[in-house]
């Protein structure tokens, strides 16, 4: 979950991490949980896409 604080308030997107103060463990688990996060995100776009492609065909004119 993003907060207020974890945001940029120019871009409203995330602000990278200082890795300078993470310990090698810390990044490593910080890693995973980026990928966790790109694998859920990934999911939310093929699911809309799904749907996307679902009402298009149902409004597609024939021939």
């Amino acid at each position: 979950m993003i907060f207020d604080e974890d945001t940029d308030p120019k871009t409203k997107r995330a602000k990278p991490r200082l890795l300078d103060t993470m310990s090698v463990p810390d990044m490593k688990e910080y890693l995973v949980h980026l990928a966790e996060e790109i694998r859920r995100v990934e999911a939310e776009i093929e699911k809309r896409e799904k749907h996307k492609n679902a009402v298009d065909a149902i409004f597609k004119k024939p021939g």
